[in-house]
């Protein structure tokens, strides 16, 4: 058994670091697609954090939960 390098709360320090700020999202959507895309990390919620893209074939915001940057399906960096 692999142990994660990461737990839950120091993912949700590293990501409260970015509120407010324009990051640089990777989303794998599984069958090798992938999404990338920009916004501002709109808000930091016990269970998830929401991502306001610049982009405007996106409607409203997007939400991911600390679990997908975990198991790595969701990858977040400052731009």
């Amino acid at each position: 058994m692999i142990k994660p390098t990461k737990n839950i709360r120091l993912v949700k320090e590293e990501i409260a670091k970015f509120y407010d700020k324009d990051v640089c999202v990777h989303v794998n959507l599984g069958r090798n697609k992938y999404a990338d895309f920009t916004g501002r990390l709109t808000g930091i919620y016990p269970a998830l954090f929401t991502v306001l893209p610049d982009d405007s074939n996106y409607r409203g915001k997007t939400s991911y939960s600390y679990s997908e940057i975990l198991c790595g399906s969701v990858k977040v960096k400052e731009r």
